[in-house]
């Protein structure tokens, strides 16, 4: 009968009339919002679909995304000989979340948290594949293997590989979606509002019944690029449903160093950016004005190897390479981490070894003949070949350096490529303005590292890393060069490669239960709010507690939108 009534008065809301605009809004056209508003429709209600970027934005972050997702027990881990279960992958992100927020007090900051997680994970060892397989996605049968961890079974990382990308990156994870909602656009189900920007959500006897806010002038801005601000009309828009999916700060430098966790050291000086400029985390501040509680505000996942974009989209636009783990790591001054921070390993922890050095920068050094093999680019225009779903572009890979790779060495301000040490340690110094780099100290470190190479067994763990990838056939296929000595002449020119700190999510937010409804203060369900996506944490306010086991944060916006969609729509 609830929903019958809502469906009456809310039929013309679409025209203008009626007590309710539509069944429900949606503040956000993201993933998690196009996942939500897919759900709604399928469930035969209206929805108010608001963004304050132009229409050539919609997508949000996931467009730009290299469209990695986590999956246990799939049919490409199979194929690849990856033994995998849910009980190894529960395993693997309590180790990675160590969530010790009051997990087991309902009042805690980690208890939403850990129980969505667990929902997650049996999720992607479920439903997760054959639903959007059931949609069109497909994957590249390669499987990666991303956070390899710190060195424990019931520590941090992936015990096997499970970032699977999706063939077409992030834009094929989005189209879907995308294609669901615009359908409902034709059928009068969805009404698009883009450059409405919500200041308010609206709370009558308690429940959320709308929003308000202003009209932004119209754009023409290009996707990803900054968009105008200028005002040029208000608006409220009333349904008993609002659904929260505005993503998270990693745009907003201010309040990522606001937030900054002291374990992770001093926050950077100087970062680059790895979303948009709108992912400036506004409405968290706006929602919480509306009785929402945030959590784990200081729990964020920043990469360490961010090079800054000779072609940016965006200000400050700053590219991530997803290395292989062969390249050798130094800091500023030139000396090697050692385990766990060798790449690919632990984001996190390699973050606060740099941040514990005084300064906000690292680097690469490898040969030619790693950074063909092992470099890869985050984003979906840094992956024509994938994106495009170009299969001979793709196959190119084997036999020569992948064009967008080549045009940051070429183009980059962070790249060295030399034909010797001397010249190499020059150019490092010269790039940074100093001489922090002492060549005879690196070459006896690079010395040392080469000699254990000359057997297949060693002491040094990289090395052990580097001869472990060689025996998962993913990695000797495509992601790890041969293991061999950096000042071998044979294998190319050297590479040295300034890494800079990477901004990108938000792991804490909106407090959310298993239905996605957006917590108060007291744990209890705030009537008509929700929340999906990295604002709510990708669920329950931090599904990853403190670190992320990758592949998780579109699979998070997928799950959390969906979950929202459907428990708003049962409760119309």
């Amino acid at each position: 009968m609830a929903a019958t009534a809502v469906a009456q008065v809310a039929s013309p809301a679409f025209g203008a009339a009626a007590a309710y605009d539509a069944d429900a809004i949606v503040v956000g056209g993201g993933l998690a919002g196009l996942v939500a508003t897919s759900e709604l429709v399928a469930a035969g209600r209206k929805v108010l679909l608001l963004d304050q970027e132009p229409e050539a934005g919609l997508g949000g972050q996931a467009f730009w995304s290299f469209g990695g997702l986590f999956l246990v027990d799939s049919a490409e881990q199979r194929l690849m000989g990856i033994k995998d279960s849910v009980d190894l992958a529960w395993q693997d992100w309590q180790g990675t979340a160590g969530f010790d927020r009051g997990v087991d007090d309902p009042a805690g900051q980690d208890y939403w948290a850990a129980k969505w997680a667990r929902a997650y994970v049996e999720f992607a060892a479920g439903e997760k594949r054959s639903w959007l397989s059931g949609l069109g996605v497909q994957w590249f049968p390669i499987v990666g293997w991303a956070e390899r961890g710190g060195g424990l079974a019931t520590g941090h990382g992936n015990s096997v590989p499970r970032f699977h990308v999706t063939w077409g990156t992030g834009p094929a994870v989005m189209e879907p979606f995308e294609k669901k909602v615009r359908a409902g656009v034709a059928a009068g189900k969805v009404v698009f509002k883009f450059r409405h920007r919500v200041d308010e959500v609206v709370k009558t006897g308690g429940a959320v019944t709308g929003v308000r806010g202003a009209i932004l002038e119209p754009s023409t801005a290009a996707r990803g690029t900054p968009s105008s601000r200028t005002a040029v009309g208000s608006f409220e828009l009333r349904a008993p449903v609002v659904i929260v999916t505005s993503g998270g700060i990693g745009a907003n430098h201010d309040l990522i160093r606001q937030n900054w966790p002291a374990r992770l050291g001093k926050a950077p000086t100087k970062m680059i950016t790895g979303v948009p400029a709108h992912v400036d985390g506004r409405m968290l501040a706006i929602t919480q004005t509306a009785g929402g509680r945030i959590v784990n505000p200081d729990r964020m996942w920043h990469y360490t190897e961010g090079i800054k974009n000779y072609a940016p989209i965006w200000p400050n636009h700053g590219i991530r390479i997803l290395p292989g783990p062969s390249s050798m790591w130094l800091d500023a001054k030139g000396k090697r981490f050692s385990a766990p921070d060798f790449p690919g390993y632990d984001t996190l922890h390699t973050l606060g070894t740099i941040t514990g050095t005084g300064y906000d920068y690292s680097w690469f050094v490898a040969t030619q003949e790693i950074v063909d093999a092992e470099f890869a680019l985050s984003g979906s225009e840094q992956n024509p070949d994938l994106t495009n779903k170009n299969v001979w572009q793709l196959l190119s890979r084997i036999w020569q350096t992948p064009e967008p790779v080549q045009k940051f060495e070429k183009y980059g301000e962070d790249f060295v490529v030399a034909n010797t040490l001397p010249e190499l340690v020059a150019g490092m110094n010269r790039i940074t303005g100093t001489n922090l780099i002492d060549l005879d100290d690196l070459k006896r470190q690079i010395d040392a590292r080469d000699r254990e190479i000359t057997n297949t067994y060693s002491k040094d763990a990289q090395v052990m890393g580097i001869r472990n990838a060689l025996s998962y056939i993913g990695d000797s296929l495509s992601r790890t060069a041969d293991a061999h000595k950096l000042l071998d002449s044979s294998k190319g020119p050297l590479v040295a490669v300034r890494l800079n700190i990477l901004t990108r999510k938000t792991l804490g937010g909106l407090q959310t239960n298993l239905q996605g409804q957006v917590l108060d203060a007291s744990g209890a369900a705030i009537p008509g709010l929700y929340a999906a996506g990295e604002v709510a944490g990708f669920g329950g306010g931090g599904v990853h507690g403190y670190r992320s086991l990758e592949g998780t944060f579109l699979g998070g916006c997928l799950f959390s939108g969906r979950q929202a969609g459907r428990a708003a729509a049962a409760a119309l």
